[in-house]
Parts: structure tokens; C-alpha cells; sequence
């Protein structure tokens, strides 16, 4: 006997849970579908930072020098694997397209009408779920090692006067109050005070799934491959049977290309891998907020578990054994900066970021199906948007006015693809 809901949202990741709250608080009977339990993919490993800054994308290296440096494959912030790059070829080729002024603006303009709902969309799930000990306000800090990387921050900080994020440029000496325990090994930092943090994402994520079911709402174990049209809807098989819908939504990140491509979607999305581990601290050293260095791509930020180190980007299959070099490489040069003492876990995690050349998320109506919606492609800020982009899906579905314009997250953008 198949058993009907309102709405299948696939997915338990920050994106999936967030847009089945979003449903239910507009009244739909939501199906949440995972493998797992809520939060212990993507949505675990990461800086758990909800972002507003940010406003440049990452985009094709500008110079011979850093080309060369990357393609040694010896630098601390991009690794690669041999196989993989070459596959990845044309989505490098679709980046660099989309590195110009006008691609730039454009992302910039899309990423704020995210971001500066974010914290307000993330801090109303935080009430209702009791999760509000989780957050801190203290922003973060983005630090530069040399003039040379702090002149090109003057891209993001435009733009952030125009769209009103608070920051302010500081000297090592002046950083030093906020962070005693960072050594001044840099040249400058960025201080983005209106980001915010948390200290467990995957707890946030989980609390989040906690309240969706505590309010009715449906968690079940299930295979999103098993997804198909049905009866004017969708169906799909978990562990308690199988469900029907009228609508299904696809928020599977990085796993969303193997429910798709059997629909006939070949949306030209990369992975990139990301990696975690945590240490204490040295005599009583600490941390209030999260630190970029810029340079060295990584982050070091206060959880739960310790202090934790973030890697910044693998081209790697995603399912490919773990390869985590990049710890390897940038835990010397954290030490330089922050007195780390020995790891907390056993071994390094490793998780999957989904991307698009175009640095921006598919958030509306899958292009051939008029009941499928797509909300994956979050890449490096999909804690940041998911509770936003959960909202946008959500209005969208239940035919109410969108808080911002859906437009520029439109998956037709790539119908030329």
C-alpha cells in the first residue's frame, strides 16, 4: 500500500530539513527522505559559518604563477586528482568564463539577496528548535598574509558597501584584542561582524530535523534513487513503505546527479571535496570565532569537539577513497598562526561539496517536470543559505510571493548548457 503525503522533500541535509520546515510551517504533510540521519553528510564537515561577505566568488586563477603552483598539485589550498581533473575540464573552462567583471557582479547581486536574509531565517529555526546555544555573534576573521592578497579584497569590500555588511580592516596588533592566542604572522585581517557562527553545524542541522518532526513532520530512512512519477506525482520507497506525492523536491547536494540524470537532467555540476579534523588547543589558548587564512586556504574555528581545521578545495571523485593531503600540508601553517596541540579524531573527514561554475545554487522548478523542484549546487555556503533557499522553494511551491526574486537561481540558465 503506498501511503500519501503533501510533499517528498529528498535530502536531510541543512537544505533538505530546511525547506521541509518551510513546508510544514505553510501547512503541506512533508515526507523527509535520507539515507542517513539529518546533518551527517555535507551539512557535518564544515566551518559552520552563515555569511555577509563573500560577495566574490571563487573564481580561475589570474596569473602564470598561481596556475603553476596549482598545477604542481603541491599547494595547501587545491589538490587534485589526475583522473578527475580531466573530467573536470570543461567545468574549469565554464569557471573561467564566469571569472569577468560582469559574471562577478551578477553573483555578487545574486548572493546578497541570500545572505541578508540568512542569519534572520537561521535564527527563527534556532528559537523554535531550542538550538540558539549552538550561534555565536561574533563574526569572523579573514586574515592576509601579504599586501599582495589583502589589495584583492577591494572587489568584495565594494560590494560590501554597497549592500551594507558591516566590516573592518584591522592591524595584527589590533586583531591580537579580539584573538590574543593568533600569532601575527599575517599582514592585515578583515573583521566581517555581521556573519555569524556555530559550534556543531551537524548538531544545528539535527535540532533543526528534530523540530520538523516534533511538529508533525515525517523522517523516514529511504533510497532518493528510487524516486519516480507517478499518478500525476512521485514516489519513492523508505524503510516504512512506500510514499506518494503530489510534489517532490530534490535537495541531495551532491547526490542530487543520481536521482536527475534517470529524468533526463544533466545539469553540469562538480564536486569538490572538503576535509575536517579537530585538536586542542595549547595551554589554554582559544578561540571565539572562526579565522580564515586567505592565503593557505584553510580555516581554523572553535567547536564543540575542539578546535576545528578546515581544508579548502579537492577535485576528486566523490566517492573516491580519502586523500587528505591537504590536512597534512596546512597544519604546520596553522601552527604558525594558532598554538594546535594533538588531533581529536581518529582520522580525518572527508565530504562533498556541490558546485557549479557559476558559483550560485538551482533553487525553483525542474525545467520538464512541473511538480519536481530542485535546491541543491549550495557549494561552499549551503549552511550559510540553506534556511533562505528552503523558504524561497517553499513560497514558490505553495504559489506565494517569493521574498526575493527566484530568477537568478533558475535551473533554465543552463538549458544552453
Amino acid at each position: 500500500m503506498v501511503q500519501k503525503v503533501d510533499a517528498l522533500v529528498l535530502g536531510a541535509g541543512i537544505v533538505g530539513v530546511s525547506a521541509a520546515l518551510h513546508l510544514a510551517k505553510r501547512g503541506r504533510n512533508v515526507a523527509l527522505i535520507d539515507r542517513r540521519q539529518p546533518g551527517e553528510e555535507t551539512s557535518h564537515g564544515n566551518a559552520g559559518v552563515i555569511e555577509r561577505d563573500g560577495f566574490v566568488p571563487i573564481t580561475f586563477p589570474d596569473s602564470l604563477t598561481k596556475l603553476i603552483r596549482y598545477a604542481l598539485n603541491r599547494a595547501p589550498e587545491v589538490h587534485y586528482h589526475r583522473a578527475t581533473i580531466r573530467s573536470a575540464l570543461p567545468w574549469l573552462m565554464q569557471l573561467r568564463a564566469h571569472s569577468g567583471p560582469i559574471a562577478i557582479d551578477r553573483f555578487a547581486r545574486a548572493v546578497d539577496q541570500l545572505e541578508r536574509h540568512a542569519v534572520e531565517e537561521h535564527r527563527a529555526f534556532a528559537r523554535a528548535a531550542h538550538a540558539g546555544r549552538y550561534f555565536r555573534s561574533t563574526g569572523w576573521l579573514r586574515l592576509y598574509r601579504s599586501p599582495l592578497s589583502f589589495a584583492a579584497t577591494d572587489t568584495e569590500m565594494h560590494y560590501a558597501r554597497i549592500f551594507g555588511a558591516r566590516y573592518e580592516v584591522m592591524e595584527p596588533d589590533a586583531v591580537r584584542e579580539l584573538e590574543p592566542h593568533l600569532r601575527p604572522v599575517f599582514h592585515k585581517a578583515v573583521h566581517w561582524q555581521d556573519t555569524e557562527s556555530v559550534s556543531s553545524p551537524g548538531a544545528v542541522t539535527k535540532a533543526y530535523a528534530e523540530h520538523f518532526v516534533e511538529g508533525g513532520g515525517r523522517f523516514l530512512i529511504g533510497d532518493a534513487a528510487s524516486l519516480e512519477p507517478k499518478a500525476g506525482g512521485w514516489v519513492v520507497t523508505t524503510s516504512e513503505g512506500r510514499f506518494w506525492a503530489e510534489q517532490a523536491v530534490v535537495a541531495l547536494g551532491p547526490w542530487s546527479p543520481d536521482v536527475l540524470k534517470p529524468l533526463g537532467y544533466d545539469f553540469p555540476m562538480l564536486v569538490k571535496r572538503g576535509y575536517h579534523i579537530h585538536y586542542r588547543a595549547l595551554g589554554g589558548a582559544y578561540l571565539s570565532r572562526p579565522v580564515v587564512d586567505v592565503d593557505n586556504g584553510y580555516v581554523i574555528t572553535p567547536m564543540e569537539r575542539g578546535v576545528r581545521l578546515t581544508t579548502g578545495i579537492e577535485f576528486a571523485d566523490r566517492d573516491a577513497p580519502p586523500t587528505p593531503v591537504q590536512i597534512a600540508r596546512t597544519r604546520p601553517i596553522a601552527r604558525t598562526l594558532f598554538p594546535i596541540d594533538f588531533e581529536v579524531d581518529s582520522a580525518p573527514w572527508v565530504g562533498s561539496r556541490p558546485c557549479f561554475a557559476d558559483s550560485l545554487p538551482i533553487i525553483g522548478r525542474a525545467p520538464s517536470h512541473e511538480n519536481l523542484w530542485l535546491d541543491f549546487g549550495h557549494g561552499h555556503i549551503g549552511f550559510t543559505t540553506g534556511p533562505i533557499s528552503g523558504r524561497l522553494i517553499a513560497e514558490m511551491m505553495t504559489g506565494m510571493p517569493p521574498l526575493i526574486d527566484p530568477a537568478p537561481y533558475s535551473a533554465s540558465r543552463f538549458l544552453q548548457v
